[in-house]
């Protein structure tokens, strides 16, 4: 049997085109995860420290001390060790030093311009550090000629800049140099913002305590902390209580809040709280400097309400008793008034 041939049209070529165009259209966008991925490697992982060193390695301070005269130059060292498995390359920093708000010592970013203490030092810009080694680079520190007496803080870090996706992440790892120009050092403190809130007991037989607030600035030109006694007066300054006030370490212009605690206060009526803090010079001898002590007080008021509650609760019950024991007396009256009134009556009808 013979099969009938089929004629070839345009409309049957027009359709065959428009379903091999289909066809190709799936295959190319068939799905991404048909095909494997590359995985992109690890970055190794970059340990290191910083440390205050002499020309042969450290030497075991924490930080670096110096006193300059106005144009000294003096030569300091670092060293930076490489605990990684592999050579690393290093930036080198200095900038000037602060506090933050938890009291930790830091340096400006590398973005901010220094303007103080981390300017009086030089450092090269990079240095290259084999795996498990150490390296000692120099450095200078030069005092302006105009420098100004007291402390200058700032610090000197290497530096690791990770460039992992998007954002680039800069590690650091220094320590603190603590500069000072000579000259006299003045060593102030300031109060402000004094704040006292008195904390009752509702026992009328226990004390409560007085919590006071404040916010310490230092006024001076060296690094200070602070230590005092917080005083109170009660029951218009018949009776005085006392509590330890202290004051974590400040920078010269720096400021932080503070607070202290005094046990022992009953608060009957108006209370006067008196903060006295004296700085302590935390670098350098104290001996020749100029220390200010700072006062401040405020005054507050407090009501008594647990020893008020108990002596209206005394003077109900002395009321109470008063009328009790009145009304015994007088059913006790009318008890020998009628019994002398019965007695009479029976005398008479005896007689």
């Amino acid at each position: 049997m013979r099969v009938p041939s089929v004629p070839w049209r345009p409309r049957t070529a027009a359709r065959l085109s428009a379903v091999l165009a289909v066809l190709v259209l799936l295959v190319a966008t068939g799905p991404a995860g048909a095909v494997p991925a590359r995985a992109e490697p690890t970055a190794p992982t970059v340990t290191w420290a910083v440390q205050p060193a002499n020309p042969l390695g450290p030497d075991g301070r924490r930080w670096v001390e110096r006193t300059l005269d106005p144009g000294e130059v003096v030569t300091e060292h670092l060293a930076v060790r490489n605990f990684s498995d592999a050579p690393v390359v290093f930036s080198l920093q200095a900038a000037d030093g602060y506090l933050t708000d938890k009291g930790r010592f830091n340096m400006l970013p590398s973005h901010q311009s220094s303007v103080d203490g981390g300017t009086w030092i030089t450092v090269r810009d990079t240095v290259s550090v084999g795996a498990k080694s150490t390296r000692v680079v120099p450095f200078t520190i030069e005092a302006p000629a105009d420098a100004s007496p007291g402390d200058h803080p700032a610090g000197i870090a290497a530096t690791v800049t990770s460039t992992g996706g998007t954002v680039a992440v800069e590690s650091r790892v220094g320590f603190r140099v603590m500069l000072r120009a000579s000259g006299t050092a003045v060593a102030a403190l300031r109060i402000d913002d004094l704040t006292a809130t008195h904390h009752r007991s509702w026992n009328p037989f226990a004390p409560g305590d007085l919590r006071i607030r404040y916010t310490a600035g230092n006024d001076g030109n060296v690094a200070v902390t602070g230590a005092g006694r917080a005083t109170v007066r009660d029951l218009f300054g018949l009776l005085d209580t006392e509590g330890p006030a202290e004051v974590e370490e400040l920078l010269p212009g720096g400021d932080r809040p503070a607070e202290a605690h005094v046990d022992g206060v009953w608060g009957w009526g108006r209370l006067t709280a008196t903060v006295t803090l004296t700085p302590d010079i935390l670098v350098g001898d104290p001996t020749d400097a100029e220390i200010r002590r700072t006062t401040a007080t405020v005054t507050v008021w407090s009501i008594p309400w647990p020893q008020l509650a108990l002596v209206l609760a005394v003077v109900v019950l002395v009321l109470a008793g008063r009328t009790v024991v009145r009304g015994r007396r007088r059913r006790l009256a009318r008890l020998l008034a009628q019994a002398r009134d019965e007695g009479r009556q029976e005398s008479r009808t005896s007689a």
